[in-house]
């Protein structure tokens, strides 16, 4: 619960201190300028103050999660700090003040009193991860970041965001007005940015372009609907222009014409519909749209993207065969369709060099026989379970198996049967092909070799019996006659056979 005073002075080759999991409550006149690494995580810190003097700080990595932290911490000027952890704290604002959280959650009009800047930032200008998650912030003041010019990755995942703000507009309007104008020039150096888990319900027109370096965002578990775009043609070349359609009252985030973002995760944001082009000019290599139930996908919704998307994920979106209409993805490798009622694979996908493919907990009966041609070369990796197979119609995973197609979950993966009335299931692995009907000319050839080969055995025995001897058991084997034994039948000795010269006795 406490550390006396000068208790580490003595090692001075001291450079890694862990004291996670513990109870200490106040970290002040910090001294320690030799530190690297600093793990003060898992405590009960409220307070954490810095020693200021001339000798610069040499701490690199300083883990304060999981404590009671009520606002970010004022760190000294001169240090080599490059990653922070915040996280899990009980971090309301990112300004200066009081340490009670009630004068923190202020609203944007009292923040720009303040200098928006955080205290120590311009000796932040090391840091390249920062970790705020999991605290109470409501409001995204990205102006606040603009003194970390090295910050390339950035989380305020899982706090209680609202809206992003940027610096106060001309004419004393605010950015929470929602004043279409563009907000003074801010950029930020963040290459991936991790706000999943929030209350968002729409990303200011001027927010991608204040950061021209962000390649990766996790918007997940918001309420963000894409806007709508459209391509015009003019002078014959289609995409020469691009307009933006708005939603009623602002509500809606233009994604489109974002040319230097990556990986965009949107998924459970309640997107009932994707508009036309809605990615258009994002050369996106990743797109997650994963948990918006009833989604519905028109064939141009991701027009735009069939020359650059990889990774597309639609799992658990309870989407039919007439929700899921997909371009061709020329460059399409990882597909996950898992936790859908699709009974039939969206026909854009034949063209598709797919590596890897979830088609788990559908309605699929079968698979296409182009499953095998088209995919045979490229296709490596495919999960199946949770499927109403038949089990009479299995040519498909018979010619992706020869084509040395990995089936992760084949041992889970059950087929369905009917034998009279009811219906049957049994394991896939288990091939039961002898339930399944067969046409009535083989089944005729089939019961003719198996008489043939019964009396080609019975005429063997009859020809290796010896005179006056009986094989017991094929009695009624020997003769092709049919023959009636009376009720009381007399014993007769059979007739005299003569062996043959050249035949050795038995």
């Amino acid at each position: 619960m406490e550390i006396e005073e000068g208790v580490f002075e003595s090692l001075e080759e001291l450079e890694v201190v862990n004291l996670a999991l513990n109870s200490l409550h106040c970290i002040s006149g910090f001294s320690l300028r030799q530190l690297r690494v600093l793990n003060l995580s898992h405590n009960a810190l409220e307070l954490f103050v810095w020693e200021e003097g001339a000798e610069p700080y040499l701490l690199q990595v300083l883990d304060l999660s999981h404590n009671r932290l009520l606002s970010f911490p004022e760190l000294p000027k001169a240090h080599y700090l490059t990653h922070l952890n915040l996280s899990n704290n009980l971090i309301a604002s990112l300004l200066p003040g009081s340490h009670q959280p009630e004068e923190f959650a202020l609203p944007y009009k009292e923040l720009t009193r303040f200098n928006r800047t955080l205290p120590g930032t311009a000796g932040l200008t090391r840091v390249t991860d920062l970790d705020l998650s999991n605290n109470q912030l409501q409001v995204f003041p990205l102006t606040v970041f603009h003194g970390l010019g090295s910050l390339h990755t950035l989380s305020l995942a899982r706090n209680c965001l609202q809206e992003v703000v940027g610096e106060a507009l001309a004419g004393g309007t605010e950015p929470g007005d929602h004043s279409p104008a563009a907000p003074a020039r801010v950029v930020l150096s963040v290459r991936s940015l991790d706000l999943h888990g929030n209350a968002i319900h729409a990303l200011p027109s001027w927010f991608f372009p204040s950061l021209p370096q962000l390649e990766t965002i996790d918007l997940g578990s918001n309420s963000l609907q894409p806007c709508k775009s459209h391509r015009s043609d003019q002078g014959g070349n289609l995409g020469a222009g691009l307009s933006h359609v708005p939603a009623p009252g602002g509500t809606c985030t233009p994604f489109y014409n974002v040319p230097h973002l990556k990986h965009l995760s949107l998924c459970k944001n309640n997107i009932s519909r994707l508009q036309p082009y809605a990615f258009h000019r994002t050369s996106l290599l990743s797109l997650d749209l994963s948990g918006n139930r009833d989604l519905l996908v028109p064939k141009e919704a991701l027009g735009g993207l069939e020359l650059s998307l990889q990774k597309l994920s639609l799992r658990d979106n309870q989407m039919d065969n007439s929700k899921a209409e997909l371009p061709c993805m020329a460059m399409l490798k990882l597909l996950d369709l898992s936790g859908n009622n699709l009974s039939l694979l969206p026909a854009g996908l034949f063209c598709s060099p797919l590596e890897s493919l979830d088609i788990r907990n559908n309605s699929l009966l079968t698979l296409d026989k182009p499953v095998g041609a088209r995919w045979s070369r490229s296709l490596r990796d495919l999960s199946i379970a949770g499927n109403p197979f038949g089990c009479c119609s299995l040519g498909w995973l018979d010619a992706l198996r020869a084509a040395g197609v990995g089936v992760r979950d084949l041992d889970q993966t059950l087929c369905s049967y009917r034998d009279g009335s009811r219906n049957f299931s049994a394991k896939i692995t288990s091939s039961p092909w002898w339930l399944c009907p067969r046409p009535k000319d083989t089944s005729s050839l089939a019961l003719l070799v198996v008489m043939m080969s019964l009396l080609f055995l019975s005429s063997g025995v009859c020809c290796l019996l010896k005179k006056g001897q009986k094989v017991p058991g094929h009695g009624g084997l020997c003769s092709n006659r049919a023959r009636v034994f009376p009720l009381h039948p007399k014993i007769e000795e059979p007739a005299e056979v003569k062996p043959a010269e050249n035949i050795t006795k038995v």
